[in-house]
């Protein structure tokens, strides 16, 4: 409710914020590198990572430093990895939906998805947000044969540098409120996990555009979710 307040009190001016951020913040390029690829020795391991513009590794040079390669580089260290990256900057939960069903079926292992703060700035409504997150597991698991679904959590937007007040707070608010709906999403599907991501909140983690994540950040997020993969990969091995 307190989102909603503040929306209808100070609307014109997060509507003037919003329309001058999107003029003077830099449009940061997707990485060069690879967008699938096979490498390490052991149990075989299938990977699919899909959603916007932090899964496509926006913030920094080359895929290497992004999610894609802070995910492959530890898991390859014990099993072979066999990845895919399908993600496109800007896309909402409902265009990431689209993306996923024109896709070809494959079969997937585990599965990490990156999506909602286009979701947040585009003023998708609360229930159509949590209905494409449960679209999107669902899918993922029967269309690619996904075991193991890892929704990352938003980022905390109300430290986002690029943004100003009251604008950075307002869709602080609105992004808590839905890491609370894919939470709730995750906890009701058995195949599913919702990863907080321990951001440190330190700026130097934040890409030059102080909006997306930097090559720490990456490193941070890719650490935290490869961790509880191989977790769910030594589980049903042990």
């Amino acid at each position: 409710m307190l989102y909603h307040l503040g929306f209808i009190l100070i609307g014109p001016v997060l509507f003037v914020q919003g329309k001058y951020v999107k003029r003077v913040t830099p449009k940061l390029p997707e990485p060069e590198g690879h967008r699938h690829g096979q490498v390490g020795q052991g149990k075989g391991l299938s990977l699919l990572i899909v959603g916007d513009s932090a899964a496509a590794g926006v913030g920094v040079d080359h895929q290497q430093r992004a999610l894609s390669g802070r995910l492959v580089a530890p898991l390859s260290k014990t099993n072979a990895v066999s990845w895919k990256l399908i993600a496109q900057s800007g896309d909402t939960s409902r265009q990431l939906l689209d993306r996923l069903h024109a896709m070809p079926q494959e079969e997937f292992d585990s599965a990490v998805v990156s999506i909602g703060v286009n979701d947040v700035t585009g003023l998708t409504r609360a229930s159509a947000w949590a209905g494409n997150v449960r679209l999107i597991v669902q899918l993922l698991t029967e269309k690619f044969g996904v075991r193991r679904v890892y929704l990352s959590s938003i980022p905390p937007m109300h430290l986002f540098p690029a943004l100003p007040n009251p604008l950075r707070w307002w869709l602080g608010l609105r992004a808590n409120q839905f890491n609370v709906l894919m939470s709730a999403v995750a906890e009701s599907e058995r195949s599913c996990i919702y990863v907080p991501i321990p951001y440190s909140g330190d700026l130097s983690a934040i890409a030059a555009d102080g909006f997306h994540p930097g090559a720490e950040a990456y490193t941070v997020w890719g650490d935290c979710v490869a961790e509880l993969i191989q977790r769910g990969v030594d589980e049903q091995t042990g």
